[in-house]
């Protein structure tokens, strides 16, 4: 009698826990569904490697995240993958700024070119600065970056947004490719929504007004880049804001001599002393390659050395966290992307 009532015991055990380990395997299961990758999001990945604001370079981006910089998140509809970099951190060997951006792993001629589009909507630009410094409050969202000569940039497409104001700026710089020595270069910035990147403080904590038709935090907007033999055409469109058009010769010039340097580089660049004149041919030739994400321009240095570019912002001593906890990041999200060869522009 007491055998049979073990043995009954031992076979009521044993299909007790085989029962009860089919919904452990089965939520193991679940769970590795539920991790979403931003290749998930956005296929195109294979293209591209990455440089987080931590320092991470990673070229493998298939089922590749990494939390508070590369990942992804869910606004209640749609998936996105967000782009987060503080204001200082490790910076990449061409910049003293950080980024969580993208960089194209195949490289064009503008001869050749290509074409990037992105809809993204920016989440959190710094909010410490110096409001004198261009580049003080402002993310970098999209860029085509060289490969040799000077290292300079055809487009870097930014947003911008002062403490205290509901909507910001998106504006593009075009970097000329100097002639001779690099020191004398500088950015030509058009307004797309809002002011251009001249458009600054009269004192560190002042702010100039509000732009009535600019992008808020928040806000998507859309923007396609294409490089067709040679000529960048621009598109940028937004719900309930005018779409805006631009196009760019990448092979010849607009600033060759002094008297075709624009009045806003005078006004702008006057205290830095940067008055170059680009080379004839501008970037005909010279190996590109886009960028895409969320490339910081505030980092924390002293606006005294350049009030172009340097900031002055609160960075913590570096301390990722603590900028996380206090404002001073840039946090960029995007739902949707393309990278490819260009296509002929539609009249």
């Amino acid at each position: 009698m007491k055998k049979s009532i073990l043995i009954f015991a031992a076979v009521t055990v044993f299909f007790a826990c085989k029962n009860n380990s089919k919904p452990n395997a089965e939520k193991t299961t679940e769970t590795k569904k539920e991790i979403k990758y931003p290749s998930d999001v956005l296929p195109f990945l294979d293209e591209w490697k990455i440089l987080l604001g931590d320092g991470t370079y990673q070229d493998s981006l298939i089922d590749y995240k990494k939390d508070d910089f590369f990942y992804v998140e869910n606004d209640g509809e749609t998936d996105w993958v967000v782009y987060k970099t503080p204001n200082s951190g490790v910076t990449s060997r061409t910049s003293k700024n950080t980024r969580t951006e993208l960089g194209q792993k195949a490289h064009w001629i503008p001869e050749v070119g290509g074409k990037l589009t992105g809809t993204l909507k920016v989440q959190q630009v710094s909010i410490s600065g110096d409001a004198r410094v261009a580049a003080s409050y402002s993310v970098v969202v999209g860029q085509i970056h060289s490969d040799e000569g000077h290292e300079n940039e055809p487009i870097k497409i930014f947003y911008k947004k002062f403490p205290g104001h509901t909507k910001g700026s998106v504006f593009w710089n075009y970097e000329i490719n100097t002639k001779g020595d690099n020191s004398g270069r500088w950015d030509f910035s058009s307004a797309i929504w809002g002011n251009d990147m001249s458009v600054v403080g009269k004192s560190a904590n002042s702010y100039p007004a509000e732009p009535e038709d600019g992008i808020e935090l928040g806000e998507e907007f859309s923007y396609e880049i294409n490089v067709y033999k040679g000529i960048m055409y621009l598109i940028f469109t937004s719900k309930g804001h005018k779409t805006v058009k631009f196009t760019k010769n990448l092979l010849k010039s607009d600033f060759t001599t002094k008297e075709e340097v624009p009045q806003q580089i005078w006004d702008l660049y006057a205290a830095i002393g940067r008055d170059g004149i680009e080379r004839e041919s501008a970037y005909a030739g010279e190996i590109q390659y886009f960028k895409q994400g969320a490339y910081n321009q505030t980092n924390g240095k002293n606006p005294e050395d350049n009030i172009v570019w340097y900031t002055g912002s609160e960075t913590y001593n570096g301390d990722i966290a603590k900028q996380y906890a206090n404002g001073c990041y840039s946090e960029v999200w995007f739902k949707e992307a393309t990278v490819g060869s260009s296509t002929q522009p539609v009249e």
